[in-house]
């Protein structure tokens, strides 16, 4: 078993491990929990009923959180010609082909989005290795493959919060909704921004329940059991 530090251990003390918890008091409580001098980031583990041996039960999508994530999203755009230059005048931070692809085959990955217009994602292709763990590669399944026309739209979304999720090999979806020091009303409309696109983003495959547990947590704090009921519910009371 890990071993955690006295101060995480007096936290986890404080939350009753058998109680389900609702959104608005799980908040509560790991904002009195925090105590590290950094803003610590709120995090969503989200336990689906998916079955992620199947291709056709991967959960995989985007959404965009109301009130972004705290911090600001370096945005990397693969285009060139006129498409580069409509990316460059929608903001993103990098723009580029042939060049950018060196500089990433060499170890630079310093952004936090990657988008491609359609006529450059063959030469990208063997960037997979590098950018696919990262979650970083543009995909046509969760929009960053994106038309010329499209390129404003995205990149100002991605500035906001654009946030993509997806399973892991046990099913599970990791996100982050937020910082610590977020009013209590902007985690909740993130919280359930995510949710709503998560539950959007149902595989047809998936048998049973589909939401299976939920917890949230900080980045240095134990987690907090959610009740599922309250928080598949939380879109109605905001």
């Amino acid at each position: 078993m890990p071993k955690h530090s006295k101060r995480y251990n007096q936290l986890a003390e404080r939350i009753d491990a058998d109680r389900e918890y609702t959104p608005e008091e799980a908040l509560e409580l790991l904002s009195e929990e925090s105590s590290i001098k950094f803003d610590e980031t709120v995090e969503l583990h989200l336990k689906t009923g998916a079955d992620v041996r199947h291709a056709d039960q991967q959960v995989r999508s985007v959404t965009v959180l109301p009130h972004g994530l705290g911090k600001p999203q370096r945005v990397l755009v693969f285009a060139q010609g006129e498409a580069a230059d409509m990316a460059r005048q929608a903001g993103a931070d990098y723009v580029g082909d042939d060049d950018l692809i060196k500089q990433i085959e060499d170890g630079w990955v310093e952004f936090d989005v990657g988008l491609a217009v359609p006529d450059i994602m063959s030469k990208i292709g063997r960037l997979g290795r590098v950018l696919g763990r990262r979650g970083l590669m543009p995909n046509p399944r969760t929009g960053t493959m994106v038309q010329p026309r499209d390129l404003g739209r995205v990149i100002d979304e991605a500035k906001k919060g654009r946030l993509e999720f997806r399973t892991d090999r046990t099913a599970i979806i990791h996100c982050p909704v937020g910082k610590v020091s977020f009013s209590q009303q902007h985690l909740l409309e993130n919280l359930s921004s995510l949710v709503d696109s998560i539950q959007r983003a149902r595989p047809e495959g998936v048998k049973g329940a589909y939401l299976r547990s939920a917890y949230l947590t900080t980045s240095m704090g134990p987690g907090v059991k959610l009740d599922l009921g309250a928080l598949v519910a939380l879109k109605e009371g905001l």
